[in-house]
């Protein structure tokens, strides 16, 4: 093989591999949540929630009711949209029932207790929320998650209803009273996701309000802590998409093909070795062995020349009359598988000596014959070739 083509074979077989590796590493692109997300359409992501439960007003003087009288309803409902899996918005309406106790009056008063002058008044009010997902934040967006914790925080201005009474002390409803308040909260609600657009949540919620049931006395602030439970439902696409991005497969270790690079390349150099010695070594003469001018073969024990083989000699002896200056020698043989050694020999001779006869007849000069025998095979190669064995070989001299 040429250098050439040895030195292409091993390129196109490296070329090869380099091309199925690559084929096999193909790029991919999927959505990563750690590059950020793209926020959805105006149209999803949209929610409403109604909710209800209990509170209580904490006052310096509350501590004195019976404990289950201390807590009154409130309900409310919100709309609100997320604008990405963090942060969010919500406004909504809410209603709070206040329980109180004073010793100078207050506003709203509805019965006497142990000194004291039971009030209650109804606050209806409109609140504006911002909402931050803890959840999301610091574990990451994941889809499907079923607990999320939200924290939240906003302000509201509640209008205040009181009861009424008739002149005879009897209730006649409710009715405008007091001061309006204007209010201020924070809570955290523990949502829980009971498929992709309903959830069921419990919000802890602590409230700023501002209580006026001490007639003669300057306005004070109190917190009044509420619970609720509440159901919320989310509209259209709830979920959030994340960028595309492209994955390109790990790089594998790289020390294997390197070895096989530096196997190959020592292979390369030893063929290459091998065909400059080729080249540079000097062409064998073999020497070939000039073959006999005739062979004569015989029958098993038969000395006899057939015409064929009378025809044959004819010819060898116009040869040899030719070649006056050479000499030939007629050799007589016979196998040594089969008869014995007398009668074998006895056929080599006859066999010699009888294809002399026929050279002599056809004009060869007797000083130009050797006539022998040989006592070995003259082929040698086994019994079953012994027809080989059996001839007169007539070569010329050197």
């Amino acid at each position: 093989m040429k250098k050439s083509a040895l030195l292409g074979l091993v390129a196109a077989l490296f070329m090869g591999q380099s091309a199925m590796a690559q084929s096999a590493q193909e790029i991919s692109y999927v959505e990563d949540p750690a590059q950020g997300y793209i926020f959805n359409s105006f149209s999803n992501n949209w929610f409403i929630s109604a909710e209800g439960g209990i509170n209580y007003y904490f006052t310096r003087n509350n501590s004195e009711r019976d404990f289950m009288d201390r807590f009154s309803p409130n309900a409310g409902i919100w709309v609100g949209k997320w604008f990405s899996p963090i942060v969010g918005l919500r406004i909504g309406g809410n209603f709070t029932q206040v329980k109180g106790l004073g010793k100078n009056g207050g506003v709203g008063p509805y019965g006497e207790f142990e000194g004291y002058t039971k009030y209650r008044r109804n606050e209806f009010g409109l609140m504006g929320d911002a909402m931050l997902n803890l959840t999301n934040w610091w574990c990451g967006y994941r889809p499907g998650r079923v607990y999320n914790g939200i924290l939240y925080g906003g302000a509201g201005y509640n209008w205040v209803y009181v009861p009424e009474f008739k002149e005879n002390g009897e209730r006649d409803g409710w009715g405008r009273g007091g001061y309006d308040n204007l209010t201020a909260h924070v809570g955290l609600i523990n949502n829980f996701a009971l498929s992709n657009h309903v959830s069921l949540y419990l919000d802890v919620r602590g409230v700023l309000l501002t209580d006026d049931y001490q007639v003669v006395h300057p306005r004070k602030k109190h917190i009044d802590l509420q619970a609720y439970v509440g159901l919320t439902y989310n509209f259209n696409k709830t979920t959030w998409n994340a960028p595309v991005v492209p994955v390109i497969p790990e790089i594998p270790n790289c020390d294997a093909v390197e070895a096989r690079l530096q196997a190959a390349n020592g292979r390369v150099a030893d063929l290459e070795r091998q065909l400059r010695d080729c080249l540079n070594r000097p062409a064998e003469t073999k020497v070939v062995e000039e073959g006999p001018l005739c062979t004569v073969y015989y029958t098993i024990g038969s000395s006899r020349l057939s015409r064929v083989d009378h025809k044959v000699l004819g010819a060898v002896a116009e040869v040899i009359k030719s070649n006056p200056d050479t000499k030939y020698t007629v050799c007589g043989w016979a196998d040594n598988y089969t008869g014995t050694d007398q009668i074998n020999e006895r056929l080599r001779h006859a066999r010699a000596n009888g294809v002399e006869k026929v050279l002599l007849r056809n004009g060869v000069n007797p000083s130009q014959l050797d006539v022998t025998i040989n006592n070995g095979n003259l082929n040698d190669q086994g019994e079953k070739f012994v027809s080989l064995d059996r001839a007169v070989t007539i070569k010329a001299n050197k």
